[in-house]
């Protein structure tokens, strides 16, 4: 294997992960009859019922429209409900139905299939060190993004999915 430098490596091969992992959560989740993008959105809401729509577009870094029309195929499909804010009627808060709550269990196993495929043939302690790695590697393109200054706060970090 010839001697190749990260600088013509890392962003490559970062961006081709992502993109594969991409398109196969993408062919897994239209098993349910669901995107990656209407999947994040429940997966968001399974963490923390009640939130704004606004502040679900901003934490999924999307522009309102957008999510506008993902919610309002989730609703159609009786997946999560629009409930009016009781200090701001302006104010739509979204939650998860009865009805979502099988399929995110399902959803789960299917997470959990695809982290198995994406990590065939890589040792447990590999999995986490490489965890670690890419966990550092947010942190600091975070830091970079805000101008330097090392962040060791946890409050800073992104929360985690899963």
């Amino acid at each position: 294997m010839p001697d190749r430098s990260i600088e013509s490596d890392f962003l490559f091969t970062v961006f081709e992960v992502q993109r594969l992992l991409r398109l196969f959560a993408d062919k897994q989740a239209s098993r349910y009859g669901l995107n990656r993008a209407q999947w994040a959105v429940l997966a968001k809401l399974e963490r923390t019922e009640g939130l704004k729509q606004a502040d679900v577009a901003e934490l999924m870094e999307m522009r309102p429209i957008t999510l506008t029309r993902l919610i309002d195929k989730l609703c159609k499909a009786g997946l999560i409900e629009r409930c009016g804010d009781e200090t701001d009627r302006r104010v739509n808060r979204l939650y998860l139905t009865k009805a979502a709550r099988p399929l995110l269990a399902k959803l789960a196993a299917l997470r959990s299939e695809i982290t198995r495929a994406a990590l065939a043939d890589i040792s447990v302690s590999d999995a986490h060190r490489l965890i670690e790695q890419l966990e550092a590697v947010k942190d600091n393109v975070r830091n970079a993004l805000q101008g330097g200054g090392h962040v060791n706060d946890d409050k800073a970090k992104e929360q985690r999915y899963g």
